[in-house]
């Protein structure tokens, strides 16, 4: 997981990482290994190490409202339960690429909640329990890999037990 010339997280990323004190390391990766399960994959990193970030929107409200979800790459965000009624709304989905683009000023595959102070933002209690976790660097070239608990530094971060569930075919 090494490259020549040092990775470039995304501007935003890079100041909050500073700005809230998280302890980190980054490393480069391949645009097309950003999205979680190849990147796992073609590094040998545990899937259970892969701290996902989802933009959620509620659905048929006016305006909608957003939350950022951050779950373990082994188990599957509860949008319909647990974050519809966190967020307050009577239904929820995934937000599209466009509209996670949009807010995030991030592309799928790189999206992290680190450098999004302005959205809730949702912690599944889960990732709290790995040693280390991989999350995107707001880009898809890089990554940056962290101490979970270090998440709590983030302003809007609220610990969720059982945000999400695990996926029935997990590897």
């Amino acid at each position: 997981m090494t490259s020549q010339e040092a990775p470039q997280l995304h501007p935003a990323v890079a100041d909050a990482l500073t700005r809230h004190g998280l302890e980190h390391r980054v490393v480069a990766c391949p645009a097309d290994l950003a999205d979680t399960a190849e990147f796992c994959e073609h590094f040998g990193i545990a899937l259970e190490q892969a701290a996902n970030t989802i933009l959620v929107t509620s659905k048929k409200a006016d305006p909608p409202s957003y939350a950022l979800c951050v779950v373990l790459g082994t188990t599957r965000l509860d949008v319909n339960s647990a974050v519809r009624r966190r967020m307050g709304v009577k239904r929820a989905s995934f937000a599209d690429a466009d509209t996670t683009t949009e807010l995030t000023g991030m592309l799928i595959g790189g999206v992290t909640a680190v450098g999004i102070d302005s959205l809730p933002i949702y912690v599944d209690a889960a990732v709290l329990a790995q040693e280390e976790v991989v999350m995107g660097g707001g880009n898809r070239t890089s990554k940056i890999f962290l101490d979970p608990g270090e998440l709590v530094k983030l302003p809007r971060v609220e610990i969720v037990e059982d945000l999400a569930l695990p996926r029935a075919h997990a590897h």
